[in-house]
């Protein structure tokens, strides 16, 4: 019986032009599609791929973590640059590490970070367009901040969530939603034990109101005891969004870097 050898790797991708990150056969442009493709090339035998979250349309990653199963041996060094001479440019391994038996990409991770980058200001951005999401108007970042403290803790987040949300429990566990400014840049960095379907482009849309003075800090705790999505604001766009961070238990030894700290100094 031939060894079977486990990697954990980390991805980077831009997902503006992907149909997400599931693979579907209706849709076979997705990044896990290309990632499977290139890896089952250099492995030599098809490979399946485990991610720690499944990203929607349009939405980044700087911290997607994965890991697959195979027979082949390949250096470190090998298996990096071979998967990455045939992924297309905006889709990137960063790092690849061997890993225990009970390692799983998505069932052994303790939590999920993203970020969420507005670029408030009347004129667009020429060079970060598909990486931001232009707001127009003034923010309270304070009004903000102060709002987003309802939601830290354990919650029913029924109405941060999409009706196509196909989870079985709508109860999550945010450990921090902070937001901050760097000149034209606000970025909302959201923590949780894991998310529920467009739950931080739902809970962002209804920051922006409190920011934007349409509605009071209170309205956000309000629409968490409703338990309505109906009565929350609207889905921003996915540009903005970025998975940044996956925690794992130390004793897997899992990387993390974080490049988008060059840009704002995080």
């Amino acid at each position: 019986m031939k060894k079977i050898f486990k990697f954990a790797l980390g991805i980077e991708y831009n997902g503006s032009n992907y149909h997400g990150w599931q693979k579907q056969k209706q849709f076979p442009n997705t990044i896990q599609q290309h990632v499977e493709n290139a890896i089952s090339m250099i492995a030599n035998h098809n490979i399946e791929i485990f991610c720690a979250g499944r990203t929607d349309i349009g939405v980044h990653s700087i911290g997607q973590v994965i890991h697959f199963e195979t027979i082949a041996t390949r250096k470190i060094r090998s298996w990096i640059l071979g998967i990455n001479s045939l992924l297309p440019k905006d889709i990137v391994i960063t790092w690849i590490i061997p890993v225990i038996k009970e390692f799983h990409a998505r069932f052994s991770a303790i939590s999920r970070k993203y970020y969420y980058i507005l670029y408030n200001s009347q004129y667009r951005t020429g060079i970060l367009n598909q990486l931001v999401t232009q707001y127009k108007y003034n923010l309270d970042i304070k009004k903000m901040n102060k709002a987003a403290k309802y939601l830290i803790g354990e919650n029913d987040l029924t109405s941060f969530r999409s009706v196509k949300c196909q989870s079985n429990s709508s109860y999550r566990r945010i450990m921090h939603l902070n937001i901050k400014r760097y000149n034209n840049y606000i970025i909302i960095d959201i923590k949780a034990n894991s998310f529920v379907y467009h739950m931080v482009r739902n809970i962002v849309g209804c920051l922006l109101e409190i920011g934007s003075n349409y509605k009071k800090e209170i309205w956000l705790l309000e629409l968490l005891k409703k338990k309505d999505r109906t009565k929350a604001a609207i889905t921003v766009k996915p540009n903005g969004l970025f998975l940044v961070e996956i925690e794992y238990p130390k004793k897997f030894n899992i990387p993390y870097f974080n490049n988008l700290n060059f840009l704002f100094n995080l």
